[in-house]
């Protein structure tokens, strides 16, 4: 019965399986491990865990529920992406959503951000582009991101959740960027 399974998207499964061993080790340490090490907030730059938390935050999740949010966008979109564009291309374009936010995070914003949110959010936006032809703007992209990201922006002006608006954004415009990029380098 093993042999029979694939382990088909190596980045995908392999980031669902470490952020899963996150979530538990956080319940294990009652949630001192996302405080200190998987959540990214304003603190010193010369505090040493500052750099390492600008990626990190992405594989803590607050529970069970938010872990499932996130990782059934990311199951579902993933695999194809990682199909499309290769294992390497997109763990960087997962890592470079990561930094930006973070970074964006640290400098603007209050509080702890932590989660996956921004990279599903990058995730949607670059499926957006998966049959793009160079030259030709696909509506898939403007109402993805008209659905998604005016969603964000009205939900961040009217709702005072924890949820990070500004994550899901910023995802989505990387994803957007990638995408246009992509597209726009091929022949």
């Amino acid at each position: 019965m093993l042999k029979k399974l694939q382990y088909n998207s190596p980045v995908m499964l392999t980031y669902t399986l470490i952020c899963a061993g996150v979530l538990l080790l956080n319940y294990l340490t009652n949630g001192w491990t996302n405080m200190y090490i998987f959540s990214v907030y304003k603190s010193s730059f010369l505090d040493i865990m500052q750099y390492p938390r600008l990626i990190s935050y992405v594989f803590g999740h607050a529970n069970y529920a938010h872990f499932i949010s996130n990782f059934t966008i990311i199951l579902l979109v993933g695999p194809m992406l990682e199909e499309k564009y290769g294992s390497k291309p997109l763990m960087e374009m997962m890592g470079i959503t990561a930094v930006v936010t973070g970074i964006v995070h640290v400098l603007f914003f209050s509080g702890h951000l932590l989660g996956a949110s921004g990279v599903a959010f990058m995730l949607i936006l670059l499926s957006s582009f998966v049959n793009c032809q160079k030259g030709k703007i696909p509506v898939t992209v403007i109402l993805v991101a008209v659905i998604y990201l005016s969603g964000e922006i009205i939900n961040g002006l009217t709702t005072n959740d924890n949820v990070s608006q500004m994550a899901h954004l910023i995802g989505g415009a990387c994803g957007t960027v990638f995408g246009w990029a992509i597209t726009k380098g091929k022949d």
